[in-house]
């Protein structure tokens, strides 16, 4: 495939980002704990320099790319979707980078896989290797996952024995799987929403946040998506029983996925279906999944009780900030209520999630692929923990169905300001690793800027 110059420079850039991330996850990434460096060592130190040069190099190749696919001969999908491969080709060899999750989920998978019940228990009841790698804060934590993932985690655990580096890349070809469901849906979400499934793949598929935390960090949440997807595109081909069970299958990966069932009751309704045959068709199809998958997973239906998974004391979420500051605020006053805080916030940010979930939907109940979007992110934001790839969850279906190009130049900021808030290790930052991530940072700009002043420099002797 002839690729167009400016689309071939923004491949190139793109791989040289992704390049430098996965060179610098060698000694900055989130390893193997017999293989950490402590964060002040040169080596880690260098790591964390190329990662976040790296990051904004492959930020910059994103946003030009965007500037190509507005513009008047913008690339195709299929141009877009090899762009993807060589992005994401050398972060499948990388270290796991921005979250130790992929070692929990292994972790659970063997559990599975030795029968023990991983929503009594968690890892630690393991013990062994696996289980020395996740992180403290989780090893006495159940699975918050369901079936369908602890199934697939299961069987990876079998066909690798418990090898680490064979199961953390079983575990991202599973992830990069669902990454290409993803970007399979959302062309033909985009061409029934109305929206450019060019500038769809760019902005759902291409976007750092997939490379960085679906890649790279080989999360659940693109198994989760490309089922959501996959059956939201049935669904729209008047499959409302097979788009039943595909959501229902990407609930029982992560439950946010639930919501997608109303989509796939609403699309029915919409092509002139009863809505009481539409909810039942939908429940029955539910209903029968759930009890297929967790019968073949054999992990029984302890998830369903297991969903309330404890919340990093440090989240970041709106609902947990507000929390803590409540708190302190009732220990300064010495209120007997000060515990109290923080679960009333959350059990508040559950409310009004809910709230503005039903504000949505009585408001764009005729797009309800764009309502499906909004509402997941509502979820996100509001709920009692959020990561980066949280906002993944709606803006996936956001940049298939927004409504207007302002839309997703507002959507695509928060990308970039998302894309830098985690540590390739996973861990929390000090002020000497946030000095180094800054200098990697920079210094990646410097190297941009040079590298335009050359071109600019080249392109005036070719006119002189």
């Amino acid at each position: 495939m002839a690729f167009p110059v400016a689309l071939r420079r923004c491949q190139v850039l793109g791989l040289a980002g992704t390049a430098s991330l996965a060179a610098g996850g060698e000694t900055a990434g989130a390893l193997p704990v017999r293989e950490l460096l402590a964060p002040s060592s040169a080596h880690a130190a260098l790591g964390l320099v190329g990662v976040y040069f790296g990051l904004v190099l492959l930020i910059a190749a994103w946003a030009l790319l965007g500037r190509l696919v507005r513009g008047p001969e913008p690339p195709t999908p299929r141009e877009l979707l090899v762009v993807l491969a060589v992005w994401a080709a050398p972060l499948l060899i990388a270290p796991p980078l921005f979250s130790r999750d992929v070692y929990s989920y292994l972790a659970q998978g063997a559990m599975v896989d030795a029968h023990i019940d991983v929503y009594a228990h968690g890892p630690a009841q393991l013990g062994g290797p696996l289980a020395d790698e996740v992180s403290p804060l989780w090893r006495h934590t159940a699975a918050p996952y369901g079936p369908v993932f602890l199934g697939v985690a299961s069987a990876l655990s079998a066909l690798t024995r418990g090898e680490l580096p064979a199961g953390v890349f079983g575990m991202r070809l599973v992830a990069v799987l669902g990454v290409g469901l993803m970007a399979a849906a959302l062309p033909r979400l985009a061409r029934h929403s109305g929206a450019d499934p060019s500038a769809a793949l760019w902005l759902g598929a291409l976007n750092p946040l997939v490379l960085l935390h679906l890649v790279a960090g080989a999360h659940n949440d693109a198994v989760m998506l490309g089922l959501l997807g996959l059956g939201l595109v049935a669904a729209l081909g008047r499959w409302p029983v097979l788009g039943a069970v595909l959501v229902t299958l990407a609930a029982l990966v992560k439950a946010p996925a639930v919501l997608g069932l109303v989509t796939v009751v609403a699309l029915q309704v919409r092509a002139g279906r009863h809505p009481a045959r539409a909810v039942a068709t939908t429940a029955v199809a539910t209903a029968v999944t759930t009890v297929a998958a967790t019968t073949a997973a054999g992990t029984g239906y302890g998830w369903t009780g297991a969903l309330d998974t404890p919340v990093s004391p440090q989240n970041w979420a709106l609902t947990s900030l507000l929390g803590r500051a409540t708190r302190a605020v009732l220990v300064r006053l010495g209120s007997d209520l000060a515990p109290l805080a923080v679960p009333a916030w959350h059990a508040l940010g559950i409310v009004a999630a809910a709230g503005v979930v039903l504000a949505i939907w009585l408001r764009l109940r005729l797009r309800p692929v764009y309502a499906l979007g909004l509402s997941l992110l509502a979820v996100a934001a509001l709920g009692p923990a959020i990561r980066p790839w949280y906002a993944l969850w709606g803006l996936f279906l956001v940049a298939a169905a927004a409504p207007s190009t302002s839309v997703r130049h507002r959507v695509a900021a928060v990308t970039g300001v998302l894309a830098l808030l985690a540590l390739p290790s996973g861990g929390p930052a000090d002020a000497g690793q946030l000095v180094t991530a800054v200098s990697g940072g920079v210094l990646a700009l410097v190297f941009l800027w040079q590298a335009h002043q050359a071109r600019l420099a080249t392109m005036s002797g070719r006119t002189a």
